[in-house]
């Protein structure tokens, strides 16, 4: 496996993927092949939509197990109190103080790219902002070209995200 294949996650994001496919593998097929079950019962597959229907379900249920048995074995699991605080790493999180006059501070966890969440503070380490604050220390300055045109931000603090 090859870093670029590798998927960083924290322990909290592996364990959302996990009960995720905990739950297609243990009930979701379940419940599909009930439908597919029931569908045959209404008699010519050929015409019978409800039995596409549930075919088709099944397809792409089939098809989010493997992407997340992928996901998990490709997956390196970063832990928040592993990360140094003199830096912004993945885990930390990071204080920034929007320049300009364009706003104020904001906080956020640095996570991996399938945990964001920008408005409940989790911000990717692969998104514009991310990569640009990532191994940057205190009071360093840097500037991001967003959708919304270019902003420039100080890195007001960075401690070990709880």
């Amino acid at each position: 496996m090859t870093d670029k294949n590798q998927e960083l996650v924290t322990p909290e994001g592996l364990s959302k993927l996990q009960e995720e496919l905990k739950h297609l593998t243990e009930v979701r097929r379940k419940e599909v092949a009930d439908r597919i079950r029931q569908a045959r019962e209404f008699g010519d597959l050929s015409e019978n939509s409800e039995y596409d229907d549930a075919k088709n379900e099944q397809g792409l249920l089939e098809r989010r197990i493997s992407e997340l048995q992928r996901r998990l074995r490709n997956s390196k699991v970063v832990d928040p109190a592993d990360a140094a605080t003199d830096a912004v790493d993945l885990g930390t999180l990071v204080t920034l103080k929007v320049l300009g006059g364009k706003g104020g501070e904001r906080k956020f966890r640095i996570v991996g790219s399938n945990e964001s969440d920008p408005a409940g503070g989790k911000l990717s380490h692969a998104s514009p902002v991310g990569k640009a604050v990532l191994k940057r220390k205190v009071g360093e300055k840097v500037k991001v070209a967003t959708p919304r045109g270019s902003t420039e931000y100080e890195i007001i603090n960075v401690e070990a995200a709880s």
